[in-house]
C-alpha cells in the first residue's frame, strides 16, 4: 500500500496515504465503526466547494497507516440534498474531488433489504468493495437470520461481521483491509436499471437465507408513548426541563473547584511575579480572563454528554418527528428542526445543516432563525448571570430556580427562532421542491460508551481551542485596553488616590482606561438597559465570541481582587451618572443582559458562515441588524418589567 497524497478539487491537500471510505445509510453504525478504527486520530474539514463536514482519521492496518473517511449517511446515490450529493460526487471517478481507493459499505442486518439497494448502486462505481454487516446481534435477538457465507457468495465481495464493542470483528476487518487491492469483485454486477434492483435484491436475500427481524416490541411500546400527539410533547418538554436542571445541579460543584483553582493561581501570580505588568497580565488576563471561561467547562461537557446520550439511545429522531407537527405551523418541516437542533451546540453547524433542505426559501428562513437557538457559547454567560441573580438554594416548588430559569431562556430562544423563521418564510424570496419529511427511527439501543466519550471530548476540545485562540487573543487586547494609558503614582496622588492601596489604584486605572472610554462612548445606546461602561465593553468584546463577555468580567474582577474575583464582581457598583453608587448587578440589569444575549448575534464566526452560505453580505447584515434591534427591545422590556416587579 504505497502512500500518496490526495487533493480535493480546490487543490487543498487532504491526509496523505491510502484512502478507504465508509459508505452507508444513516444510523447504520458508521460513526461507531469510524471511531473504533481511528480512535482519537480524527481530522474534521469540509468537502471541496461545500460546507458539509468531512471526517478523516488514520487507522493502523498491518504496518501502515490508512486514512479512513466517514462519508455522510445516504439512502441512495440519487441525491435529494447536498450531503447526499457529496457521496455521489465522491464515488464518481470522473468528478473533480478525491476518489477513495476502496470502500467499506455498511449494511444494517435489521434493514438488509433497503441497504442492499444502496450497495447495488455503490458497487457500480467500480471501486474495490468490502461489505461490513452491522447489528447482526440485534437481528438474531429479534428472531431474524442471515447466512453470511451465502451472502458473500451472492454478492461476490468480501463480507465481514462487526458488532459494537467486538474487538475480534474489528481485528478481522483490519486484516481484510490489508489486502484491499485484491478484494474479490462481483462476477456479475447488479443491474444498472433501477427498475430491476428490487428483483436483484430479492434474489440475494433468498440466496442468503435471510429472515427479517421481527418488530422490536420494546421499541413499539415506548414509541406508543413518545410519538403520541399529547404524551410525546409532554415527555419532550419534561426531558428538556430535566436537561437544564442537571446542568446546574451536577456541574456547579465541579465549577466551584475549577473556579477556586484559577483564583488561587491568579493570586499566586500576582504575589510572586516581580514585574507588575507581567504579574497583571498573568493574573488578570490569563487566570482572570481565560480562566473565567474555562471554569464553565463542566457545563459544556455535561451539555454535550446529555445530547450525545439522547442521540445514541435513539431519542433525537423521535424528537424531530414530534417537532415536525409544530414546525409545520410555522411553515417549516422536520428537516428544519434538525438544523435548529444542531444550533443548540453551535449556530455554525446548524446553518451548514440547512443544505439538507430542498427549498431555498426554507433554507434562508432557517439560517436567519438558527442564531436564536441558544448555543453552548451562551451557556457560560447564562450560568454566570443566573448564579448572580438567584441563589443556588432558591426553588420553584420542587425544582431548582436556577435550572428553571435556564430552561426558560432556552425555551424563549427556541420559540423566538420559530417565529423568526415563520416571518422570513412568509416575506422572504426563493423557491424549491417540497418533499415529504421522513426520518428513520432506529430501535432504542444502549449508546456506545466510546462514541459518547469521543463526542464529549470533541466538544470540550473545540471549546478549549476557542479559549486558547479567539478568547485568548481578545483577552490580551482587552488587558491592554483595561490597563492603558499607564498611570503613574504621581498622577494617582494628584487625583487623590493612594498608589499603595491596590484596590483603589486598580479602580482608578480601570475608570481611566481606553476600555472605559470605549464603554462610555457606546453608553447612550445601552444606558436605557441599565448597563455601565464595564458591561458595555463586555458586550462589545463579545462580538468576537459570546464567551468573551465572561472573560471581560473576569478580568475586571481579577484586577480589583485577584484572590476573590467572584466577590469583587458581585460587589461592584455603578460609577457614572445618576445611578452612581447603586449595585451594578441589580435584578433588572441582569434580566436585561440575559434577554439581550438570548437575541443578539454576538458571534463573528456565525456572521462569516452566513456570508459564505448566502453568497454575500446582504443577509448577514440583515441578520445582525434585526437581531440587535430585537435584543435591545426585548432587553428594555425585560428590565422594565423586572424593575416594576421588584419595586
Amino acid at each position: 500500500m504505497a502512500g500518496h497524497s490526495h487533493h480535493d478539487g480546490s487543490g487543498t491537500a487532504t491526509l496523505a496515504g491510502t484512502h478507504i471510505a465508509l459508505v452507508g445509510s444513516p444510523n447504520c453504525g458508521k460513526t461507531t465503526l469510524f471511531n473504533a478504527l481511528t480512535g482519537l486520530r480524527a481530522k474534521t474539514g469540509n468537502y471541496p466547494g461545500v460546507t458539509v463536514a468531512k471526517y478523516e482519521g488514520r487507522a493502523r492496518i498491518g504496518d501502515q497507516d490508512v486514512v479512513i473517511e466517514d462519508l455522510p449517511g445516504t439512502y441512495s446515490l440519487d441525491p435529494i440534498s447536498l450531503d447526499e450529493q457529496v457521496v455521489t460526487d465522491t464515488l464518481d471517478p470522473q468528478g473533480e474531488g478525491t476518489t477513495p481507493d476502496a470502500l467499506l459499505v455498511l449494511l444494517d442486518a435489521t434493514t438488509l433489504r433497503r441497504s442492499l439497494t444502496l450497495f447495488s448502486q455503490v458497487v457500480l462505481a467500480g471501486l474495490p468493495v468490502c461489505v461490513v454487516i452491522t447489528f447482526a446481534d440485534e437481528l438474531s435477538a429479534r428472531g431474524g437470520r442471515l447466512d453470511v457465507a451465502a451472502l458473500h457468495r451472492a454478492l461476490g465481495v468480501p463480507v465481514v461481521v462487526v458488532t459494537a464493542g467486538d474487538k475480534d470483528g474489528i481485528a478481522a476487518l483490519k486484516e481484510r483491509a490489508r489486502d484491499w487491492q485484491h478484494w474479490e469483485r462481483p462476477a456479475l454486477a447488479p443491474p444498472v436499471d433501477p427498475a430491476e434492483h428490487a428483483a436483484w435484491v430479492e434474489s440475494v436475500l433468498t440466496a442468503a437465507a435471510y429472515v427479517p427481524a421481527l418488530a422490536d416490541p420494546r421499541t413499539s411500546r415506548i414509541d406508543n408513548v413518545l410519538l403520541h400527539p399529547v404524551t410525546g410533547g409532554a415527555v419532550f418538554l419534561a426531558v428538556m426541563f430535566a436537561f437544564f436542571q442537571v446542568i446546574f445541579t451536577l456541574a456547579a460543584p465541579l465549577q466551584g473547584y475549577v473556579e477556586r483553582l484559577f483564583a488561587y493561581l491568579g493570586g499566586q501570580a500576582a504575589e510572586h511575579i516581580a514585574n507588575p505588568w507581567l504579574a497583571g497580565f498573568v493574573s488578570d488576563a490569563v487566570f482572570g480572563g481565560v480562566g473565567g471561561v474555562v471554569v464553565f467547562l463542566p457545563q459544556i461537557a455535561l451539555l454535550f454528554l446529555m445530547i450525545s446520550l439522547l442521540e445514541g439511545v435513539g431519542y433525537m429522531s423521535r424528537a424531530a418527528v414530534i417537532m415536525d407537527k409544530l414546525m409545520s405551523r410555522f411553515g417549516l418541516e422536520g428537516r428544519a428542526f434538525v438544523s435548529l437542533l444542531s444550533s443548540v451546540a453551535c449556530a455554525i453547524p446548524g446553518i451548514m445543516a440547512t443544505r439538507t433542505l430542498p427549498s431555498a426559501r426554507d433554507r434562508l428562513a432557517t439560517m436567519m432563525a438558527a442564531p436564536l437557538m441558544t448555543c453552548s457559547a451562551r451557556l457560560p454567560v447564562f450560568v454566570l448571570l443566573i448564579s448572580m441573580l438567584v441563589p443556588s438554594s432558591a426553588r420553584f416548588g420542587p425544582f431548582g430556580a436556577q435550572g428553571s430559569i435556564l430552561f426558560g431562556l432556552y425555551l424563549l430562544g427556541a420559540l423566538s427562532s420559530l417565529l423568526a423563521a415563520a416571518a422570513f418564510k412568509r416575506f422572504g424570496r426563493g423557491h424549491g421542491r417540497a418533499l415529504p419529511f421522513y426520518m428513520e427511527m432506529p430501535p432504542y439501543r444502549l449508546p456506545s460508551v466510546r462514541g459518547v466519550l469521543l463526542a464529549v471530548w470533541d466538544a470540550c476540545r473545540s471549546f478549549l481551542r476557542k479559549v486558547t485562540h479567539i478568547i485568548l487573543a481578545t483577552t490580551i487586547l482587552l488587558f491592554l485596553l483595561l490597563n492603558l494609558p499607564a498611570r503613574g503614582a504621581a498622577e494617582m496622588r494628584a487625583a487623590g488616590v493612594d498608589p499603595g492601596d491596590h484596590g483603589a489604584a486598580a479602580a482608578y486605572v480601570l475608570d481611566n482606561s481606553f476600555a472605559a472610554d470605549i464603554g462610555r462612548a457606546v453608553g447612550p445606546v445601552f444606558e436605557p438597559l441599565g448597563f455601565d461602561w464595564r458591561i458595555n465593553i463586555g458586550v462589545v468584546s463579545s462580538l468576537a465570541a459570546r464567551e468573551v463577555f465572561v472573560a471581560t468580567m473576569g478580568q475586571v474582577a481579577a484586577a480589583a481582587d485577584p484572590e476573590n474575583p467572584r466577590a469583587a464582581l458581585e460587589a461592584m457598583t455603578v460609577t457614572d451618572g445618576g445611578r452612581a453608587g447603586e449595585p451594578l448587578w441589580s435584578a433588572p440589569t441582569i434580566a436585561a443582559l440575559l434577554v439581550f444575549f438570548v437575541y443578539a448575534l454576538q458571534c463573528i464566526s456565525t456572521i462569516g458562515v452566513l456570508r459564505r452560505e448566502t453568497g454575500g453580505w446582504k443577509w448577514p447584515l440583515i441578520g445582525f441588524g434585526y437581531l440587535f434591534a430585537l435584543a435591545w427591545t426585548m432587553a428594555f422590556l425585560a428590565r422594565t418589567i423586572v424593575a416594576a416587579l421588584t419595586g
